[in-house]
């Protein structure tokens, strides 16, 4: 086996033993002497005076006069000695300490740099690597200090990315929302000139072709319409509210397979309505509701749409017989479609699974609610709730028409023959349920 340090596992240091430092050895050596010579000192008296007053008839007030003296001079040469090595443990306190301060401002230098690095790469373009915590390998204070620092660092370099990263997202939701502008403007008249491009001809082939290039182009705006919602705005708007059956079949006339879809709106579809801000997001929100149940059926299946008046304000469920959705799927994306926000979407972004994040993003808006939930047949239901505070009392001429323009262009709600639609796609490739 190699001895090579594999590059994903952190490498310890290894310690070694350390040698005092000179400023350690001499505090020692000081305190030694404070202590060792008073203490020779000390027995060299006593053993003086012991031998004197065996040996010599020196009367005992002298000797122990001249021993007090000794004893006194001890004392000072040991007060000497403790001032001396006291001043010598303080000047090896300060030495530490300034070590210490040095260490640790040569760690606040080595984070600004770092930081700066950090900032300079990302003004370049780049994305600088998150620094590693250090691991403090000591108890003292400068190590606790050096590791707070190291976490200071992280902490830092991980929020100006993070600010990078949301900073730019900004600018690409503006550019998402301008252009989305722009290109629903464009298919705007792109309309226009169809609807006028109806009134020069009464040739029924050339009118199904019309009616055909309508349909296309108004699910080209519904895709537009559907990057302004991602991107935080609105583009439908009427300025009277619309009938129920109104939102309803404008929503079936936005969907690729709409021959399939079946509407029961009963007498709810034309007394009540929506709020001129209301109804077209409604729509909207419906067409990629029912876009997900037609592609995710059978073809030979139909999706029907019901609404109904409830306590609650309005029930519109959005049914088709398709293979079950797995449990944990269906929780998932109910919690998508509950607090689209709170949920990380990235995976479906990448897999261009924008139906129901929209259908979330508008129920939020208007403060509807949507949930998924699996009907007798095995399939799944759609259920919209749409609250009494945004239902109007309606007639039939205070209807403002289909949403997004399609009251000037009657037309979208008429079914044409099954030969214009689009060609269904093969039973073989329902085989699982996947979101659109």
């Amino acid at each position: 086996m190699s001895d090579s340090v594999s590059p994903t596992r952190p490498v310890v240091p290894r310690r070694r033993r350390r040698r005092p430092p000179e400023t350690d050895r001499f505090t020692l050596h000081r305190i030694r002497r404070a202590v060792a010579v008073p203490l020779l000192l000390l027995l060299v008296l006593l053993g003086a005076a012991f031998i004197i007053w065996s040996t010599a008839g020196i009367p005992g007030g002298w000797l122990l006069t001249s021993l007090v003296c000794g004893l006194i001079g001890v004392a000072l040469v040991a007060a000497y000695g403790a001032r001396t090595a006291a001043g010598a443990l303080r000047a090896a306190a300060a030495k530490v300490q300034t070590a210490e301060l040095e260490a640790v401002a040569g760690v606040v230098a080595a984070v600004e740099k770092s930081v700066l690095w950090s900032a300079d790469e990302l003004c370049r373009g780049a994305r600088p690597p998150l620094p590693g915590m250090q691991v403090p390998r000591s108890d003292s204070q400068s190590a606790a200090v050096e590791a707070a620092l190291s976490e200071l660092q992280l902490q830092a370099v991980a929020s100006l990315i993070r600010v990078h990263d949301e900073s730019q997202s900004v600018v690409l939701l503006e550019v998402l929302r301008r252009l989305a502008t722009r290109e629903h403007a464009l298919v705007g008249k792109a309309l226009e000139a169809l609807s006028q491009l109806e009134k020069l001809t009464d040739d029924p082939e050339l009118l199904s072709k019309i009616f055909e290039i309508d349909h296309l182009v108004t699910r080209m705006r519904r895709q537009v319409e559907s990057t302004a919602v991602l991107g935080g705005q609105s583009l439908r708007s009427v300025r009277r509210p619309i009938s129920v059956t109104t939102a309803l079949r404008g929503a079936v006339s936005e969907v690729v397979q709409y021959p399939r879809v079946a509407v029961a709106a009963g007498s709810v579809g034309t007394e009540l309505g929506l709020p001129g801000h209301v109804g077209p997001d409604l729509t909207h929100l419906l067409a990629e509701l029912i876009e997900n149940s037609c592609e995710c059926s059978d073809p030979a299946t139909r999706v029907t749409v019901r609404a109904q008046q409830v306590s609650a304000g309005l029930a519109i469920e959005v049914e088709d017989r398709a293979i079950p959705m797995h449990p944990k799927m269906r929780e998932q994306m109910n919690r998508l479609l509950a607090a689209p926000d709170e949920v990380d979407v990235s995976g479906q972004v990448r897999a261009g699974q924008l139906g129901l994040l929209t259908a979330a993003k508008i129920a939020q808006r208007h403060g509807l609610s949507i949930r998924l939930q699996e009907n007798t047949t095995g399939g799944t239901t759609a259920l919209v709730v749409v609250p009494t505070r945004l239902l109007v009392p309606i007639s039939p001429a205070g209807d403002a028409g289909a949403p997004g323009g399609a009251a000037q262009r009657p037309r979208m709600f008429c079914q044409p023959d099954a030969s214009a639609a689009q060609p269904r796609p093969p039973a073989g490739e329902i085989g699982t349920r996947s979101l659109v």
